[in-house]
């Protein structure tokens, strides 16, 4: 069974920083696309940030450009979030999860229903 397993979250000042990590099992990672997204009570799944399956090709929401930073590493099969700057909005429960590719594609999907596998969540918390 595939797992997808996040770490890193925790409590931290507006203008501090935090790296989230997601190890996976039991996946050939470099046919899937790697996505963040977040989640707040009562609100929808929203998409942070993307990689390729290659890692060539990024993608952000507006809010977080030139504040996070989304890599992988296929050898470590590991998708890393890397997130500066953090504001009171940014406060949620992070998920990472993956997109199976069929062929190699540079581009990702927005929408989280593409994604067939998801971690538990790890929980990040701004304070003001």
């Amino acid at each position: 069974q595939v797992q997808l397993v996040e770490s890193g979250g925790g409590l931290v000042q507006a203008g501090g920083s935090l790296r989230l990590s997601c190890a996976a099992s039991r996946l050939t990672f470099g046919n899937y696309a790697l996505g963040w997204f977040r989640q707040t009570p009562g609100k929808e799944r929203e998409f942070v940030a993307a990689i390729s399956q290659s890692g060539s090709h990024t993608y952000y929401t507006d809010s977080v450009k030139g504040r996070f930073t989304i890599s992988r590493d296929n050898a470590k099969i590991a998708v890393y979030l890397q997130m500066n700057s953090l504001k009171p909005e940014d406060t949620a429960l992070y998920y990472c999860a993956a997109d199976l590719r069929l062929f190699p594609r540079t581009d990702v999907s927005y929408n989280a229903d593409s994604y067939e596998y998801w971690g538990q969540g790890t929980q990040v918390t701004v304070s003001s």
